[in-house]
């Protein structure tokens, strides 16, 4: 697109920035003639490539350009993002901050590809990423280092209350969930011992790879915080089912979850990268974890989607996704569980309730291992 499409696109205060920048490198042999290039597979904001040709013809100047999606702060304190995403470039991790303006941000431009949907199965890229989150999971963040999950939880669903009309507070049983919420904080393991700084979203397109050096970067922290490490893979699992690049980017194809082999080895990867050789035993504890992790997730993304769907204006069919959410969280959790007092329900009874008429008509794939 040239300058005349951008100024259109973009806002004037956002123009001044590009062009403020484009005239400190000294090298942009035409501060106007620059090019944006919209970047799909985001479903929180709008994110743009812009770049510009420069002196040296086989050189262009890059920058990344963030625009802030509808509703955000419904989901996360923009204020303490943005320090975080400080704070990490200081660590050498992720993009460096450029500039900012009212609705949005420009970040550095990462000469690096991002992964598709297809790389995360890959063997070799897959051990590339544990090692990389192992990383991350040590990063010595500043503030308090509570596990925010729960308390992220109980927050979403009470915006989700204020959000939703009676019909979907009745298919997606949002007045009970908070007793769900209660009941997986009792039953899931968070020894502190356990507890890492934690990306919570590791989809594909938030992971960059350097083609030569086989870098990997972590990028958009927009939900990043101290979590149960668990809890971080079981998130990269899930999400091993998705593909934002198709024309149903909303449904994930749980047929497609990682087998128990492919979960293993991508938890030995991330403990072994210490140089420690973790024992079957300690695998498989991991492994285990990570699985009852899931049920938090579904919730997670379940209500993330719902609140979505009335908030934010991207092209995404957040309110299906949300459904096949809380269908496998619906579906798993007996198995994932167990008998007994576990499954008491919402409701006090001890009999696994049903899954919602609307649910059932969800098309997403049960989940095999």
């Amino acid at each position: 697109m040239a300058v005349k499409i951008v100024e259109r696109l973009l806002p004037e205060e956002l123009m001044k920035l590009l062009l403020s920048l484009a005239t400190k490198w000294g090298d942009v042999w035409d501060l106007k003639n620059l090019k944006v290039h919209h970047l799909s597979g985001a479903m929180t904001n709008e994110v743009y490539r812009i770049s510009w040709p420069t002196k040296n013809e086989n050189v262009s100047r890059r920058v990344l350009v963030r625009i802030y999606g509808e509703g955000v702060e419904r989901f996360f304190n923009r204020d303490e993002e943005i320090r975080t995403f400080e704070c990490l470039s200081k660590k050498g991790q992720g993009p460096k901050l450029l500039g900012q303006f009212s609705n949005g941000r420009v970040e550095e431009f990462i000469n690096a590809r991002t992964l598709s949907a297809e790389d995360l199965r890959d063997s070799k890229i897959s051990c590339l990423i544990a090692a990389k989150l192992r990383e991350f999971h040590n990063l010595d963040m500043p503030g308090l280092k509570n596990v925010l999950l729960w308390d992220r939880l109980r927050k979403w669903l009470n915006e989700a209350k204020s959000l939703c009309s009676l019909e979907h507070l009745k298919e997606f049983s949002i007045g009970n969930l908070d007793k769900e919420i209660s009941l997986l904080e009792k039953e899931l393991p968070t020894e502190s011992r356990e507890i890492g700084f934690c990306h919570n979203d590791m989809q594909y397109g938030n992971i960059m790879i350097d083609e030569k050096t086989k870098a990997v970067t972590i990028i958009d922290y927009e939900y990043g915080g101290y979590n149960p490490i668990a809890y971080d893979f079981a998130n990269h699992f899930c999400e091993m089912t998705a593909n934002y690049h198709t024309d149903t980017p909303h449904i994930m194809h749980f047929n497609t979850y990682p087998d128990l082999e492919e979960r293993q080895r991508f938890v030995r990867a991330y403990l072994s990268s210490s140089g420690h050789q973790p024992s079957d035993e300690e695998v498989k504890k991991r492994t285990d974890e990570a699985e009852k992790y899931t049920l938090a997730n579904h919730l997670f993304w379940g209500l993330w989607g719902v609140i979505s769907a009335y908030v934010n204006n991207i092209e995404f069919d957040y309110m299906e996704y949300a459904r096949g959410r809380f269908k496998q969280y619906w579906l798993r959790k007996p198995e994932l569980l167990g008998a007994s007092e576990n499954l008491l329900h919402v409701d006090g009874s001890a009999e696994p309730k049903p899954l919602p008429p609307q649910l059932l008509d969800v098309k997403t794939c049960t989940l095999t291992t």
